[in-house]
């Protein structure tokens, strides 16, 4: 893994937990030292978030939350009194113009010849007004960080040039230490495991799940096992006991406590968006079958190891899992290839050292 000696500070509007083992690595690649800001999450959000990182400093900005939807707007107080006092070399912020706490921040480090990066998913289309506020903001930056390919693409069509955008791909799990799990030819007791891991929130989309898998045919109706807790598991279990009764709910695991389940799976389904698990799937030789969204899913997704779905329903999720579930062999083969992506291509490691090039690029200009 890359180093770098600068000294970086790095924006957030709030710390969520599952960014931490990033953050912990970033830190550790920089020698100079980082330190993160961030606030607190609005209270409806149900953001888990952290209150001190390993091998970083973390700074708590006071959040004042304006509005909501698309009209929505942060001001993060103790922004310029923090800079003041760490004195970055490099600072790295949010690329979202609706935090009104940062064109200041980059006004401060300009003022004294310091580079800033942004960091974001991309520049999707948008309004007349959101587009010229975006293009404004980003002409204030010296270089950008993407999640994904597809919002590299969107920065550079939106004006910023090709040679100052870099691409981090979106990761939350380390590279494999282990080696991949090796799979019998066939399928546990003749049927198909289906895992979900993760909150059950709307958006997850499990409705559609549980009733795709109804809509199968008996002889083919997989086990399904869904690992989490969260403000739709009520609604989720009624649905459950009326069109998929042997569906199992268990409640929220984390670490060594999914390993086995994992290990028992076939096939790691999120019809929905989101989705942590997706990477822990992949590390674990599974094949996945997830929901289209912000464009870093097809970074993981690829016809190789897996189907990213495209307007989801009950009649096509039932089809892709008929069509996933008739072949355990090519399903072994999608899980291997999931493997190595996560080993060689989307990590902790390979995220890093798009950051910390995008550090020394920068710094030389």
């Amino acid at each position: 893994m890359s180093t770098t000696n600068a000294r970086v500070a790095l924006q957030q509007r709030v710390l969520p937990e599952y960014r931490a083992p990033f953050f912990n690595t970033l830190g550790a690649a920089c020698t100079g030292g980082l330190e993160v800001f961030a606030g607190l999450p609005r209270t409806h959000e149900a953001i888990a978030t952290v209150n001190q990182l390993k091998d970083a400093r973390f700074v708590r900005a006071r959040n004042m939350h304006l509005f909501s939807g698309k009209t929505y707007f942060c001001i993060q107080q103790g922004f310029l009194h923090w800079l003041e006092h760490s004195k970055p070399q490099v600072l790295i912020v949010e690329a979202n113009p609706r935090y009104l706490s940062t064109p200041a921040a980059i006004q401060w480090m300009h003022r004294r010849h310091l580079p800033v990066i942004g960091w974001g998913l991309g520049a999707p289309k948008a309004g007349r007004v959101e587009t010229r506020l975006r293009k404004q903001f980003l002409g204030s930056l010296d270089a950008i960080i993407a999640y994904s390919q597809t919002g590299a693409q969107q920065y550079i069509a939106a004006g910023f040039p090709p040679e100052r955008v870099f691409v981090a791909p979106n990761a939350v799990a380390p590279r494999p230490t282990a080696p991949a799990p090796v799979r019998s030819a066939d399928f546990r007791n003749g049927k198909p495991s289906l895992l979900f891991v993760g909150r059950l929130q709307e958006r997850k989309r499990l409705d559609l799940l549980l009733q795709a898998c109804s809509s199968l045919p008996p002889s083919v109706q997989p086990e399904l096992v869904i690992v989490g807790d969260g403000p739709d598991r009520a609604r989720l279990e009624a649905l459950a006991r009326s069109v998929y009764p042997t569906a199992q709910f268990t409640c929220a695991k984390h670490g060594e406590e999914l390993e086995p389940l994992f290990a028992s799976a076939d096939l790691f389904v999120l019809p929905g968006t989101g989705g942590l698990a997706v990477q822990q799937a992949m590390a674990h030789a599974l094949p996945v079958m997830v929901g289209e969204a912000d464009g870093t899913q097809a970074e993981l997704v690829r016809n190789e190891n897996g189907w990213l779905l495209h307007s989801v329903t009950v009649e096509s999720l039932s089809a892709y899992l008929a069509d996933a579930l008739s072949n355990a062999t090519r399903l072994r083969q999608m899980g291997m290839a999931s493997y190595r992506i996560v080993n060689e291509e989307v990590n902790l490691a390979v995220m890093v050292d798009a950051f910390v090039n995008a550090i020394e690029t920068v710094l030389k200009r």
